[in-house]
């Protein structure tokens, strides 16, 4: 199975599934590995981390019952920790490894080559090397950066259809940022 076809099954064509019917499928016990590049007291994090779990859930994914998130938290400035909570979480063989910042990234990477790692909000995924392009990243990497390039333009574009198809009363849409969540280091 190609990559982004399970990235998308992981995170969409769930939605698709009418929960009753999950229901009545034995499923084998989905894993995601979390490293977060933040302290676990960090609130915004923590709302961050909450949303997620809560997305999970109104999708029909139950922690203990079909989906198990393993999450460790790692300051920015502690990259011996990141090392090694990278080494536990990959050593636990998830599905689909999640990455909050670039140093997590990085950290994750050097673990593996071979499980899904997809970022949550890398500056330069291009630069940084962890994807050969926005539009094919290539490799075991993908996800969501807040960039300038022109590329990413139509990208945003198609994202702002999506949604507004997706919530037809919505007139606009934000994003929140606080500038030592971009971490470009």
């Amino acid at each position: 199975m190609k990559r982004r076809d399970f990235i998308t099954l992981l995170g969409g064509a769930a939605a698709a599934w009418p929960v009753p019917v999950r229901a009545q499928h034995a499923e084998r016990m989905r894993r995601i590995g979390v490293l977060m590049g933040y302290a676990e007291s960090d609130s915004d994090a923590r709302a961050w981390y909450a949303a997620f779990r809560e997305a999970f859930q109104k999708l029909g994914w139950t922690g203990g019952l079909n989906i198990q998130v393993d999450t460790r938290w790692a300051t920015p400035d502690d990259a011996e920790s990141m090392r090694r909570f990278a080494m536990e979480l990959v050593a636990l063989q998830p599905d689909v490894l999640l990455s909050s910042t670039t140093p997590t990234t990085t950290a994750l990477l050097q673990q593996t080559r071979t499980i899904p790692i997809v970022f949550a909000l890398v500056a330069d995924p291009i630069g940084s090397g962890f994807v050969a392009s926005l539009a094919h990243p290539g490799g075991n990497v993908t996800g969501f950066t807040f960039t300038t390039e022109p590329a990413m333009a139509g990208k945003w574009v198609e994202l702002s259809r999506r949604l507004r198809r997706a919530s037809p009363g919505s007139r606009c849409c934000s994003t929140r940022q606080r500038r030592h969540m971009l971490n470009f280091g």
